[in-house]
């Protein structure tokens, strides 16, 4: 909470002065393109990041292939989209829980990036969200997926990988590519605003002539696999 409050306290003029755009880029998308608002959304974040005291170190962006692609990270806290959105060359939208979809701010991007809000209790409004999420990677659009289903709460720690949200990349036939977060709990999560370093590693994709022959479990847990070597490597404990 004290990052966040430092974050608004530093960047009040740019909000006020900003804030009636990022709305009206919500209530109308249409009238800009994906490109606009892909770089007016990072130039939030940017300014968010610097008054927060938060550098992002990203590895691997030229690893993002030129086709239709869904991102699986590990999942560690509200700032892990932020670092996508900040780092990232290619527009993604993404797929998010329901109950933040009214959050200030965050229902201005969701909108802007045409997100999709799932209910984790409706397995019928889920299943609908996947097949809406394939049809779209088919359609051109990148996605970004939490696999673990909800934050670890645990640091660098990752929970178990879901089969099922695997099924969208699968039905798609699109590349999967697993990214590594490394401490992007703190911060929001830790109660500073100490300086801290968000490290994150896109890492190489899996093409369908890889994965075409494995059940969706088995992805699941190649890419947490994955993950967790560059956990390793970097010495997380």
């Amino acid at each position: 909470m004290k990052r966040i409050i430092l974050m608004v306290v530093t960047n009040l003029f740019f909000v006020i002065v900003c804030w009636p755009k990022l709305c009206r880029m919500a209530a109308h998308p249409e009238r800009y393109t994906k490109e606009e608002r892909w770089k007016h959304l990072q130039f939030w974040v940017e300014r968010a990041c610097k008054g927060g005291r938060i550098v992002l170190e990203a590895h691997g962006q030229e690893k993002l292939p030129e086709e239709p692609f869904i991102l699986y990270p590990n999942h560690q806290g509200m700032f892990d989209v932020l670092a996508f959105l900040a780092t990232s060359p290619r527009p993604f939208t993404f797929v998010f829980k329901k109950e933040a979809a009214n959050l200030p701010l965050v229902k201005q991007v969701v909108r802007a990036l045409h997100a999709y809000a799932i209910d984790r209790e409706d397995i019928r409004q889920s299943m609908t969200v996947i097949q809406s999420m394939t049809e779209d990677v088919k359609n051109g659009r990148n996605f970004l997926i939490f696999a673990e289903g909800t934050r670890s709460r645990q640091g660098n720690k990752l929970l178990d990988f879901k089969g099922g949200s695997f099924k969208s990349a699968t039905k798609a036939k699109c590349p999967i590519v697993p990214c590594a977060l490394i401490d992007s709990f703190k911060p929001f999560d830790e109660n500073s605003i100490k300086p801290v370093t968000v490290k994150l590693f896109y890492l190489p994709p899996m093409y369908y002539e890889e994965y075409k022959d494995m059940k969706t479990v088995e992805i699941a847990a190649e890419v947490k696999r994955r993950i967790e070597q560059v956990h390793m490597e970097e010495g997380c404990e």
